[in-house]
């Protein structure tokens, strides 16, 4: 069984986590342009009451945007229980 909206990860109780991709430009000083490297974890309850049960799993990269940076560019990673478990 494919798991496509987050109202099936909701109910199944997966973790969502989030990452920041802005890496650090090429060409910047020492002590210029720092790298992003935020991290955190989504509350997914949250997510189903703002976007609804429907919404896919697929689209939520492109609707998050990092809290300290303000970079569009995320990263997403979900992880079943089954992980957890086996972790």
């Amino acid at each position: 069984m494919a798991v496509e909206t987050i109202g099936e990860a909701f109910s199944l109780d997966w973790r969502v986590f989030i990452r920041c991709k802005r890496g650090r430009p090429e060409d910047a000083g020492p002590k210029s342009s720092r790298e992003c490297v935020y991290r955190g974890e989504l509350h997914m309850e949250t997510l189903v009451c703002t976007r609804g049960r429907a919404f896919p799993l697929a689209q939520l990269e492109s609707r998050l945007r990092c809290p300290r940076c303000g970079s569009r560019g995320m990263a997403v990673m979900f992880e079943p229980p089954s992980q957890r478990a086996s972790a």
